[in-house]
């Protein structure tokens, strides 16, 4: 069923007001939003008193959940996955792979390309197209990526694995000092598809160059890459000074400090950060051994690592990232939703449809109580999600 009404609730309007009042969910839309009761309807009705709604949140880099990885080869890891992420708010996302063999990708965007197919007709989040993380970067930054699979950028393989329109494909994350003549960010830029720094050991004016061939975000800011230096700004310098350049932040408290993260809300602000959770397929599981990209992972106290202790991704949940946020900020819910959804609805250019409450827009929608802990989660229109 995708017709609801939600009465009795808290809404983060598009305009920023929190109002209180009743939104109608019709055929996977939102078809109304009153400040006040809507009368008349006699379908199904959820009493959200005490909630808040919020637009659906948006994961543009995830890996996997509940013990799936994107790149499994497997339609059923993809299904499991798109179940799960209800439950964390997630309402949308996009499928991102890792470094790899050029096989194992193209296993990977095969069969997630058919999942994508029949993804708006499933009852859980919506897979909105490809990150493809790697192989294009540098070696001495690989974190855990692994290093054995690493290529220099070709868009030839891009074609390849996408087909010569790289349909599908919305981010690619590569080392842009490893770009020649910038052929890869002048390919993407034509085709509409976002060019992201990272894992990279790009200078402060090599991603400035890069800015100038089509690069305009960063892939999980401040992780793998070059830090602040008195001398040497580097790519974090970049992230803190370029405004066109859009910042993904892992708010985990491990990926970056809290005193970091302060630091990054209040010098860069809500209009360039993109919340997302870099998770693997140990989220939504118990500590234990787990794999990334064939490499054995250890999961303790919400940290994975890998052997050598490097960070290997995450278990953070989304509802956790904007908890810890708002928590160190006080940031006011509508500046949440920039960072949770307007944002990535806006970069992947499908924010007429998604990243905010609106009549006409995706019935993507999450009900919250003050803890931020989630109640139910509604995907266009589907309650895919409900706490008991």
């Amino acid at each position: 069923m995708s017709n609801y009404l939600i009465q009795n609730v808290q809404i983060c309007a598009e305009d920023g007001r929190l109002i209180d009042g009743d939104i109608l969910i019709m055929n996977e839309k939102i078809a109304c939003i009153s400040e006040g009761k809507i009368e008349g309807y006699e379908g199904a009705i959820l009493d959200g008193r005490g909630y808040v709604a919020m637009p659906g949140f948006i994961d543009i880099h995830i890996h996997g959940a509940v013990g799936a990885d994107f790149m499994d080869g497997e339609i059923d890891a993809t299904e499991r996955i798109s179940a799960y992420l209800p439950q964390e708010g997630t309402t949308s996302f996009l499928a991102t792979t890792i470094t790899h063999s050029q096989e194992r990708i193209q296993q990977s965007v095969d069969v997630n390309t058919s999942f994508l197919k029949k993804s708006n007709k499933e009852q859980g989040a919506e897979m909105l197209g490809f990150h493809l993380e790697g192989p294009f970067i540098h070696p001495e930054q690989a974190g855990a990526q692994p290093i054995q699979h690493i290529q220099k950028p070709s868009v030839s393989l891009l074609k390849t694995w996408f087909g010569e329109q790289v349909a599908q494909l919305k981010v690619v994350t590569l080392a842009p000092e490893l770009d020649e003549e910038f052929k890869m960010l002048q390919f993407l830029q034509e085709q509409g598809v976002i060019s992201s720094a990272g894992h990279s050991k790009a200078s402060y004016l090599e991603v400035n160059d890069a800015v100038q061939n089509g690069l305009s975000h960063l892939t999980h800011f401040t992780n793998a890459m070059t830090g602040l230096h008195h001398r040497e700004i580097g790519m974090v310098g970049a992230g803190f000074m370029n405004d066109s350049l859009f910042c993904e932040i892992i708010a985990d408290g491990i990926h970056l400090s809290d005193d970091m993260l302060q630091l990054v809300m209040k010098v860069i602000g809500t209009d360039r950060i993109i919340l997302i959770t870099d998770s693997m397929r140990a989220k939504g599981l118990p500590d234990g051994i787990y794999t990334l990209g064939d490499q054995k992972v250890k999961v303790v106290d919400r940290t994975a690592t890998l052997e050598n202790g490097t960070l290997a991704g995450s278990v953070l949940k989304m509802n956790e990232g904007m908890r810890r946020i708002q928590s160190l900020t006080n940031l006011p819910l509508h500046e949440l939703v920039k960072i949770t959804s307007t944002n990535a609805a806006k970069r992947l250019g499908i924010d007429n449809r998604k990243g905010s409450l609106a009549v006409g827009k995706d019935a993507d929608i999450v009900l919250l109580n003050d803890s931020f802990e989630v109640q139910y989660t509604f995907c266009r229109g589907r309650l895919s999600y409900s706490n008991g």
